[in-house]
C-alpha cells in the first residue's frame, strides 16, 4: 500500500484499507454500542459539559469495532482524535473506514508490514508544526516509547550531531524506529520535544507497556505522568479473564476448525489471561495442563483441577499451546521440533516474542505453508510434519478472530476514558508527576456499576451500622486501594 496520507472531503486526514466498507463498520459500531453501556454512560454524563474541548488525543491501540465506540466517546466529549493500531493483523477495515469517513483520523489497516505499522504510529502523532498530542491512550506503549526514543536522540544529536545508527541494533522492528527517528532530524531536530513538552499524559491499557513505564519511572526517564489502566479490577479481570474465555476459542475455530474437545491443550501462564484461556478450554473439553513460574499462581491453577508441569514434561503430547505470559521467549524453535504433526502453537499474550518466530523463519530448510491469512504450516525438513502458527506469533484473538466481546471491552475502556478525563482535568494542578499512577478503586467500583443494569442486577444497599461495622462509606469504595481480585 502506497503509504501517502488522503484526506476526507471534509478535510480530515486518514490512511485506510477500503472506505467502501464504512456503511457496514456504521451498522456494526451501533450494534456494539447497546453492548457497551459504561461508554454510552460517559457520552450522557460528561457529553455535555465537553470536557475534552481543546484536547488532541493519539491513540495506538487495535482498531476495531469496539475501539470505534471508545474513540467516538472521545469525540463526544468534544476531543480531537488522531488513531493507529497497536498490532499488525488486529484492525477491523470496516471499523477503520467507519471512523476516518465519520469521526477521526485513523492510519490503520489489517496486516500492516512493519515499515507501515510505524509509519501510522507516527502519523497518528503528527498534529502538524504545533506540537503533538495532548494525551495517549496507549496498548503496549509503541506511541509512548517513540516518543521517548525520539527525545533522546534528539539530545544526542544537539550535543554532538550524531544520528541514531539502525545497524546498532538486531532487533528488526527497532532498526525502523531508529530510522524513522534519523530521518525526521533532518527536517525537524525538535520534533518529539515538542511533543513531550505539550503532552499532559497517557493512560495504558496492557501488562507489557505498563512494564515499560514502570522501568522508565524506576530510571528516572519518564517524561510525563502515566496511568496503568491494565491493573483497575474492571480493566484486568474483565478484559483478561472474561474476555479471554470467548476469543481465545474464537480464534482457533476461526483459523484451524480444530475440535476442541477431547485434545490436550498446554497454556503458558495462568495470570488473568491464563485463567481465562485454560477456563475456556476447559469448558471445551480440553484436556488442559498449565505451565508457571509463580507458586501461587501453580497453586491456583491445582484448585481447579488443572495439573502444572513444566513444557518439557509435554511439548511431544500436546494438541494446542497458547502462551499467554507477557514475557519473551516462552515456545522456542527447538521446542516447536519436538511437537506432534500439526499441532498449533499461538499466543495471547500481547507481543509476538513469546514464541520464537524468528528462529522458526531461520531454521535451515524448513518450509512456510500459507493456508490463509494469519494460519501458516511450519514444516521441518528432518521429520517433513509441521506446526500450525496462528497470527505468526502475534496476539491469535484479534489476528484471527474479533477479539474480546463488546461488554467486556466497555469495562477496559470505561476505565480509559476516566483516565483521561482525570489527567486532562489535572492538567495544570499539579497533582501528578512523572509517574505512574492507578485509578482510585472508587472509580474503579463506578465503572463496575455503571455495567450491571445491563445485566439486570440489582445492588443492596448498606445501612449505617453496617457499614460502621466494617469501616467502609455506604457508598464505597468497598475494596482497599491495592486490591485487585
Amino acid at each position: 500500500m502506497a503509504l501517502v496520507v488522503e484526506k476526507t472531503t471534509a478535510g480530515r486526514e486518514y490512511k485506510v484499507k477500503d472506505m467502501s466498507q464504512a456503511d457496514f463498520g456504521r451498522l456494526e459500531i451501533e450494534l456494539a454500542e447497546i453492548e457497551m453501556p459504561g461508554l454510552m454512560s460517559c457520552r450522557s454524563e460528561f457529553g455535555p459539559s465537553q470536557p475534552f474541548k481543546g484536547a488532541r488525543i493519539t491513540g495506538s491501540l487495535h482498531m476495531t469495532i469496539q475501539t470505534a465506540v471508545l474513540i467516538e466517546t472521545l469525540t463526544a466529549l468534544g476531543a480531537e482524535v488522531r488513531w493507529c493500531s497497536c498490532n499488525i493483523f488486529s484492525t477491523q477495515d470496516h471499523a477503520a473506514a467507519a471512523i476516518a469517513r465519520d469521526s477521526a483520523a485513523v492510519f490503520a489497516w489489517k496486516g500492516e508490514t512493519l515499515q507501515e505499522y510505524w509509519w501510522c504510529t507516527e502519523r497518528a502523532l503528527d498534529w502538524g508544526p504545533g506540537g503533538g498530542p495532548d494525551l495517549i491512550v496507549d496498548d503496549g506503549g509503541d506511541a509512548t516509547l517513540l516518543i521517548h526514543e525520539g527525545v533522546k536522540a534528539e539530545e544526542i544529536y544537539e550535543k554532538d550531531g550524531t544520528l541514531p545508527d539502525p545497524a546498532s541494533t538486531d532487533n528488526a522492528e527497532f532498526q525502523i524506529v531508529l530510522t524513522i527517528i534519523r530521518d525526521g532530524l533532518k527536517t525537524d531536530p525538535k520534533r518529539y520535544h515538542k511533543m513531550k513538552d505539550r503532552l499532559v499524559g497517557v493512560s495504558e491499557e496492557t501488562t507489557t507497556g505498563v512494564k515499560r513505564l514502570y522501568q522508565m519511572q524506576l530510571n528516572g526517564t519518564l517524561l510525563f505522568p502515566a496511568i496503568n489502566v491494565n491493573d483497575s479490577v474492571t480493566k484486568s479481570k474483565f478484559d483478561n479473564l472474561y474476555g479471554c474465555r470467548h476469543s481465545l476459542p474464537d480464534g482457533l475455530m476461526r483459523a484451524t476448525d480444530v475440535m476442541i474437545a477431547g485434545k490436550v491443550a498446554v497454556v503458558c501462564g495462568y495470570g488473568d489471561v491464563g485463567k481465562g484461556c485454560a477456563s475456556a478450554l476447559k469448558q471445551a473439553g480440553a484436556r488442559v495442563i498449565v505451565t508457571e513460574i509463580d507458586p501461587i499462581c501453580a497453586l491456583q491453577a491445582l484448585m481447579e483441577g488443572i495439573p502444572v508441569l513444566t513444557l518439557e514434561d509435554v511439548v511431544s503430547e500436546a494438541d494446542i499451546f497458547v502462551t499467554t505470559t507477557g514475557n519473551k521467549d516462552i515456545i522456542m524453535v527447538s521446542d516447536m521440533k519436538k511437537m506432534k504433526n500439526n499441532a498449533i502453537v499461538c499466543n495471547i499474550g500481547h507481543f509476538d516474542n513469546e514464541i520464537d518466530m524468528l528462529g522458526l523463519e531461520n531454521y535451515p530448510g524448513v518450509k512456510r505453508i500459507t493456508i490463509k491469512p494469519q494460519t501458516d504450516r511450519w514444516v521441518f525438513p528432518e521429520t517433513n510434519s509441521g506446526i500450525i502458527v496462528l497470527a505468526e506469533g502475534r496476539l491469535m484473538n484479534l489476528g484471527c478472530a474479533t477479539g474480546h466481546p463488546s461488554f467486556v471491552m466497555s469495562c477496559s475502556f470505561t476505565n480509559q476514558v476516566i483516565a483521561q478525563l482525570e489527567l486532562w482535568k489535572e492538567k495544570t494542578s499539579g497533582k501528578y508527576e512523572k509517574k505512574v499512577y492507578v485509578l482510585p478503586k472508587h472509580l474503579d467500583e463506578k465503572v463496575a456499576a455503571l455495567h450491571l443494569g445491563k445485566l439486570g442486577a440489582k445492588l443492596t444497599k448498606l445501612s449505617k451500622d453496617q457499614a460502621d461495622y466494617i469501616s467502609v462509606p455506604i457508598e464505597g469504595p468497598y475494596k482497599p486501594a491495592h486490591y485487585r481480585y
